[in-house]
């Protein structure tokens, strides 16, 4: 940002997209600056950041190497002569005729049709001006390359250091877009960055402009607001610079700006782990500084003072916090914090020592690059492995490369392995949890030493101070970092002032070293091996200060009376993890396949092969993080409920039922549900208890929480009432577990054989040069169906299908899909259909045909039972004889409360002899299963199926397709990446866990039509609806049948999607304020009457209401309200509960007051896929109840952003209740 002098007068406020960005993360420190600039009484740092700068000179030859490519590739061009690479000159000033002058040029390439152009200008002198004013906006902006696409549209790519997409980047492409569409260029759809690691990483502008616009019109009226701002002469640079805690506008209260206001105003943002919604709570309720919250101490523990928005254990954890600082500092600068032992329990969680001990830290470089292969580049370096043992002599292993790296985690793990086996009861501690991850990501990203970390990790080896000094102590420091803590334990060792004092200084004092050290010249390296040493320093008092913490933690014990616990080193639950030898021959196969899509597949396959494995693994390290880490950390998990102990109650007593053999009791466990939870009845989960617990847990970490299975008997919008059995040599007991957190995930059955079979197959192709023809290496491949006529899909307008519908002119579509089934060589065939348009109605009468018709024997999968279990009874209802029809109930018997099924029911195991009598009699069959049942070849043997259908394809990851599929030649995939997608635990070396159908996708909202068939009609919305959503989520493709546009609703409002911007502050979960306007609309709609092509009007019921809450806390908010309102039966519940349902009015209330406020972020409340399947359930209209700061502010990730730009857009489409217009017109929301 600068300001420039204009040509006619006045001035110009030339801002770039970094200046938006800036804004976004905190409007306070970018308006202080623009007062600065403006000649304004106030100092603001300076941008001196070591690591920015380092961070700048690798991007700049990051740019310079992909400029070197594409000379190599195209050539040099020449101004206005088309092709090559055209490179714009820097502008010599910022006045602005040069900038003219260079922007000028940069349209002259463009218009010539350069192939490439390199740092392109754009100045836009006349972006905004303000009315009556001398002041202007414009924009000035330098586009790495623009380069010409064979669709004559021009492609804005930017390079960026990052080995991901950053939002900061991605405004940039979204503000060069627009710069390109300004002038009268052709813009491409998409545009991309180029990473760090040589990565392209593509982008809709469409998922991005939205934010950009909204981002902008805010920058743009802050900025006018305060650089018009006067003092008392009237005159701009006497007008006082912005102050603190100023009206609408947000401040980070952490960057170098904002702090010095912190320690000045003593804000409650001083108290150490307060996050700003809770900040801004209790500003609401009259405590705006930490004295006030330290003062209100005593008010809080009486239970005489609450605070809204902040549960009173938080409250007074905040308020004790508080109260210590403010002892801090009054005590002053350089005083010993005072300390305070709040919980002596979790002390036991240090192990008793040992000879062995060593104290562990980690100096890594995130900047580090090593080229690839093909372009690429692997970044990050961990270069100093440092422990000390208990007699504090200090290791350091050293890598300068990743081949290094490699070398130092094996000697590390050796090295531990040999001190455990002479020391069997030695641990390994640090301070936070960077060196168990670490230690995690080195060992995946060399494929060694995966076991070894996670035996250690099983066996309790690493020991991470840092959770028990937050459960054990409360410190009167702002930061619990272990360099803050130091005064109380180092005593006259204190940290040296000189030399290396931070990670930011290692990093930066590395690279300089590194540097020096390949230098021919003997100073240098000398003085390079001096800046390691000075590393080395560094890293090792961290080590010995992890060990004198460890004895002071001991010690504080001792005083009082709690012993740590002998150490016991049996694993914990789960598996150890192995990497399958297989796994590694295929992942080595996908890097000397000769074909692309070979390696692709086979990079998939060795991934396939652990997943099952990786996904146990991957559940037990957070399963086990959650008994040690503060419960803060995981409230926010999926299938986490924090109990609240003054709802939660014993619902039965420990009893022993008639025949049992074990007490047991059932708790009503209330309290804070996690976003997203699903919290099944039937399903299992764990209880967990604080230390010391209530029985015994020998394989429990020492002081750590303990925790036992429990079976969920009923959900509540608050909690759930769980089924608890007495431990074996227990007493009864009656103390609450704190929380709830996620059962263990099932094991895999015999689908880890059928993958590593089908593994062995694909693998020995490979190594021989030979196709192996599969459907789900062609859905890997992402090549069309294999028919084996070696012809396209047949198309639905084709004589074949007609032919196949029996003639049926209506049925086009499910005879295409017949007729190419038909023609299936070994070969995987999709469907996708998006909600309404039918897709369990056509795949129930393709199942018919090819059975009666073909004599086909026919599977039918699914993530669950239920999904199996509709398809079946489609089936049957689409006339196919119901003693063809079979599976076994889940479970091995029926649920007595629900009606028999239409059709067959199997005894255990009966799948294969069902399917073998039909045979035997020349009919086909069909039978219903998991990927349990049909990867177990005792129930279907191998490929013994003419085809396996998979249904809700977009919510089955690809290693179950894998295990189903070898019980068929043939796949049928249908279902809808769009909605609900796919959970998965795990962290996997290639995206095995996508679902099939998103796989397929590739990163499209629709199936490409060479892959599969894209079910284009929607039945259910009318086309007001169909149009919004299908703008959302299906590009454009998705359309209303006529027989929904002849749907009407009189008296309820205009078809389509109705935006109803709620006021409301400081709200997370629940909002009372969207629940008033949730009932007015309702009661507003039951006025209206349905007409119904061939049915007599109708007055709505509020049978035909639905309301979908993004959360369980706002279900029963409305739940209430409607109540309340004489209107409790209108069905409320979280999207989850309404897949695959509908009803004539839908409204869909956000509850979250801003972006700060929402605890799992944007990607999970503006999830496209859930505002998809929210906004699709309504026939006639959708009403979106949102606060009307929901949209403000920047995501900190591109999914966050992709996110709210969906919910932008939707905005944008929505019609307004205050701005009536006429029924299907789009009202566009000015940003």
């Amino acid at each position: 940002m600068f300001i420039q002098q204009r040509a006619g007068g006045g001035h110009r406020i030339v801002t770039s997209a970094s200046d938006l960005t800036a804004a976004s993360a905190c409007e306070f420190a970018f308006l202080r600056r623009v007062d600065a600039k403006l000649g304004r009484d106030v100092e603001v740092p300076p941008d001196d950041d070591p690591m920015l700068a380092r961070a700048a000179l690798l991007g700049d030859a990051h740019e310079e190497r992909t400029l070197t490519a594409y000379r190599a590739e195209l050539g040099a061009g020449t101004l206005g002569a088309g092709g090559g690479v055209v490179e714009i000159r820097r502008p010599s000033s910022m006045r602005e005729a040069d900038l003219r002058a260079v922007a000028a040029e940069t349209e002259t390439a463009l218009r010539g049709r350069a192939a490439v152009v390199f740092q392109a200008t754009f100045f836009d002198p006349e972006l905004r001006a303000q009315t009556g004013s001398d002041l202007e906006l414009g924009f000035i902006g330098f586009a790495d390359f623009l380069r010409l696409t064979p669709e004559g549209e021009y492609e804005v790519e930017d390079t960026k250091l990052a080995r991901r997409a950053k939002v900061s980047a991605l405004m940039q492409l979204a503000a060069y877009a627009e710069q390109l569409a300004r002038i009268g260029v052709p813009v491409a759809p998409v545009a991309t960055l180029i990473l760090g690691d040589g990565a392209r990483s593509t982008h809709r502008i469409a998922d991005i402009a939205p934010v950009f616009r909204a981002r902008r019109s805010r920058l743009h009226r802050i900025l006018l607001e305060r650089a018009g701002a006067t003092g008392a002469d009237g005159a701009r640079e006497s007008a006082a610079p912005i102050a603190w805690g100023a009206a609408d506008t947000l401040a980070c209260g952490r960057c170098e700006v904002c702090e010095p206001e912190v320690a000045r105003t003593r804000d409650p943002l001083l108290i150490a782990g307060i996050r700003g919604a809770q900040r801004d709570a209790l500003r609401a309720a009259g405590l705006t500084t930490i004295d006030a919250v330290a003062a209100a101490l005593p008010g809080v523990r009486a239970g005489a003072l609450a605070v809204p928005g902040v549960a009173p254990a938080v409250l007074a954890r905040l308020a004790a916090q508080a109260e210590a600082q403010v002892v801090a500092l009054a005590a002053g600068p350089g005083a010993v914090p005072p300390v305070r032992v709040v919980d002596p329990a979790a002390l036991a969680a240090i192990p008793t020592p040992s000879p062995g001990d060593l104290f562990f830290d980690f100096e890594g470089d995130p900047f580090f690059r090593e080229p690839g292969a093909e372009g690429t580049a692997r970044w990050g370096l961990d270069y100093l492995f440092g422990f000390v043992d208990a007699r504090e002599q200090f290791t350091a292993l050293w890598a300068h490369d990743l081949a290094a790296e490699r070398a130092a985690l094996e000697r590390f793990l050796a090295l531990v392995a040999a001190r455990r086996a002479e020391y069997p009861a030695m641990r390994i501690y640090h301070y936070a949890a960077y060196e168990r991850t670490h230690l995690l990501s080195i060992a995946a990203r060399h494929g060694v030493g995966e076991a070894e970390v996670d035996q250690l990790l099983r066996e309790h080896v690493l020991v991470d101070l840092y959770p028990i000094v937050r459960r054990a102590l409360l410190v009167g420091s702002r930061s619990y970092s272990i360099k803050k803590l130091e005064p109380l334990y180092m005593g006259a060792e204190l940290r040296a002032e000189d030399g290396v004092t931070s990670a930011t200084q290692s990093v930066t004092e590395y690279a300089d070293a590194v540097e020096l050290l390949q230098s021919a010249d003997p100073g240098d390296r000398a003085a390079g091996q001096t800046r390691l040493d000075a590393i080395a320093d560094y890293n090792r008092y961290d080590c010995v200060s992890t060990l004198r913490l460890r004895d002071w933690l001991r010690e504080l014990a001792a005083a009082r009376g709690v012993a740590t616990v002998p150490p016991q080193l049996d694993a914990g639950p789960g598996q150890s993890f192995t990497v399958s030898p297989l796994g590694a021959a295929l992942s080595g196969l996908a890097e000397t396949a000769d074909e692309p899509r070979d390696r692709t597949a086979a990079a998939l396959a060795g991934s396939a092969i652990d997943y099952h494995a990786r996904e146990a693994k991957s559940f037990w390290w957070a399963h086990f993080a959650r008994l040690t880490d503060p419960i803060e950390d995981w409230a926010h998990t999926r299938d986490v409920v924090v109990v609240d102990p003054g709802l939660s109650a014993v619902a039965e007593d420990w009893h022993r039922p008639e025949r049992a053999r074990v007490e047991r009791r059932w708790l009503r466990l209330r309290g804070e549900v996690a976003p997203g939870s699903s919290l099944k009845p039937g399903s299992e989960a764990f209880v967990v208890y604080e230390a010391p617990a209530p029985f015994a847990a020998p394989r429990s970490a020492p002081g750590a929480r303990v925790e036992r299975t429990v079976r969920i008997i009923e959900r509540h919008e608050d909690g759930v009432t769980v089924e608890e059995f007495l431990p074996r040599d227990a007493a009864p007991y009656d103390v609450l577990p704190v929380a709830l957190t996620p059962g263990a995930p099932p094991k895999p059955g015999r689908q880890v054989t059928a993958i590593e079979e089908w593994g062995g197959h694909f693998a020995n192709a490979l190594s021989r040069g030979t196709a192996f023809a599969d459907p789900v290496v062609d859905i890997m491949r992402r090549v069309p169906p294999r028919l084996t006529d070696g012809g396209p899909l047949i198309a639905p307008e084709s004589a074949a299908a007609l032919a196949a519908a029996g003639g049926d002119e209506a049925a086009r579509t499910i005879g295409a899909v017949t007729a190419t089934l038909r023609l299936l060589d070994r070969s995987a065939l999709a469907v996708q259909g998006p909600p309404g348009t039918g897709k369990t109605y056509l795949a129930a009468r393709v199942i018919r045909r090819l059975v009666e018709e073909d004599g086909w024997r026919i599977g039918v999968v699914a993530q669950s039972h239920r999904v199996v279990e509709n398809v079946l009874e489609g089936v049957v209802a689409a006339g196919l004889d119901p003693r063809l029809v079979g599976k076994v109930p889940q479970g091995g018997k029926l649920d007595p409360d629900r009606e028999p099924p239409p059709y067959t029911v199997l005894g255990k195991d009966g799948h294969q002899r069902f399917i073998r009598e039909h045979g035997a009699a020349g009919r086909g069959s069909v039978v219903g299963g998991t990927a349990w049942d049909f990867s177990n070849d005792d129930r279907f043997p191998r490929k013994s199926l003419d085809l396996l259908v998979i249904d809700e394809a977009g919510q089955f990851s690809l290693a179950p397709t894998i295990a189903a599929s070898v019980a068929a030649d043939r796949l049928l995939l249908l279902g809808d990446p769009q909605q609900l997608p796919q959970v998965s635990q795990g962290s996997h070396p290639e995206p095995v866990d996508t679902s099939a159908l998103g796989w397929l996708l590739a990163g499209h909202d629709t199936l490409p039509p060479q892959l599969g068939y894209f079910l284009a009609e929607t039945r259910r919305m009318r086309p007001e609806l169909a149009a919004v959503v299908s703008e959302l989520s299906y590009e454009g493709r998705l359309h209303a049948h006529a027989s929904a546009a002849q749907r009407e609703v009189t008296g309820a409002g205009p078809a389509g999607l109705v935006w109803h911007p709620t006021a409301h502050r400081g709200n997370a979960t629940s909002a009372e304020a969207e629940a008033a306007e949730v009932v007015r609309v309702a009661a507003a709609a039951l006025g209206g009457r349905l007409h119904e092509p061939g049915s007599a009007p109708r007055a709505l019921a509020q049978a035909d209401v639905i309301v979908v809450a993004a959360y369980n806390a706002q279900v029963e908010c409305v739940a209430a309200a409607l109540a309340a309102a004489g209107l409790g039966g209108i069905r409320v519940g979280t999207v989850d509960r309404f897949q695959g349902q509908e009803a004539v009015i839908a409204i869909v209330t956000l509850a979250a007051s801003s972006p700060e406020d929402v605890p799992r972020g944007l990607e999970f409340l503006l999830m496209r896929n859930r505002l998809n399947v929210a906004i699709s359930r309504a026939q006639w209209s959708a009403h979106l109840v949102s606060s009307d700061r929901l949209g403000d502010g920047l995501p900190g990730s591109s999914d966050g952003l992709t996110a709210l730009a969906g919910y932008l857009r939707l905005v944008e489409r929505a019609t307004r209740p205050d701005q009536p217009t006429e029924t299907g017109a789009a009202h566009t929301l000015s940003a």
